[in-house]
């Protein structure tokens, strides 16, 4: 189907010897933001690594835009217009802000080779990136840190953005700040999926959600559908959100 970016079908993953994922099946619709809930351990993260192929898929098939990316390698994956945002940040602490956006802006050797406009529609988004861009990323709080992740991973336009809990930690002043750039993000026409343990985000963000439980998921529908029932809720997540 046309409307599907990304398509998990039956994955598992091996790390080690553990069995990790179980038979994933997921779809995330092009042009939406897909949430990714669970409990802890459930193999959210896990999802998304395999995704990337930081986790190579023992068996099942990743399709994106119809092409079977399965086998692929992480750098060929990201070469598809595919940004991941680690649960870690993955921030080079000793490279400033700017270090930091150049190294993932691929088509600029220098700083003033990056896309000014896009720039300057980043740093609406993310007030810190600018305010600190000549200084040291690991002198950044943790908010900061995030949105640098993020503003890392749109310097260049993406057609998937892959996101792993962005609200972790943070304040929820900086919390309503990520959920009103996310939104802007969607409104531009970026497909999102998104990890998130905070439920008021999900709910204020997600147009489509899957459940995670024991390496496979549970559930898949909207999230309007998920937020409105209770039972569902408790059911799906031991909790009523």
């Amino acid at each position: 189907m046309s409307d599907i970016l990304l398509k998990l079908e039956g994955v598992h993953t091996h790390i080690g010897a553990y069995h990790i994922l179980h038979g994933v099946d997921l779809v995330v619709p092009r042009g939406q933001l897909t949430m990714l809930l669970g409990r802890n351990g459930a193999g959210k993260t896990t999802t998304l690594r395999t995704i990337m192929g930081l986790w190579p898929a023992s068996k099942g098939r990743i399709s994106f835009g119809g092409k079977d990316i399965t086998a692929m390698a992480t750098p060929q994956i990201a070469g598809l217009n595919i940004a991941y945002v680690p649960e870690n940040m993955g921030i080079f602490s000793d490279l400033t802000v700017k270090e930091n956006m150049l190294l993932a802006a691929r088509k600029a050797k220098h700083a003033a080779q990056m896309d000014e406009a896009r720039l300057q529609w980043i740093f609406k988004l993310f007030p810190a990136v600018q305010t600190f861009w000549n200084h040291p990323a690991g002198k950044l709080s943790g908010g900061q840190k995030q949105m640098l992740a993020v503003a890392r991973g749109i310097v260049e336009p993406r057609e998937l953005l892959i996101v792993d809990e962005p609200s972790k930690g943070l304040a929820p002043a900086i919390i309503n700040n990520m959920i009103e750039a996310f939104e802007q993000l969607k409104a531009s026409g970026v497909t999102i999926l998104l990890v998130e343990q905070n439920i008021n985000f999900a709910k204020r963000l997600g147009d489509t959600v899957a459940v995670m439980d024991n390496g496979v998921v549970v559930h898949a529908g909207s999230m309007r559908e998920l937020a409105e029932s209770e039972s569902l809720q408790t059911s799906l997540l031991g909790l009523a959100l």
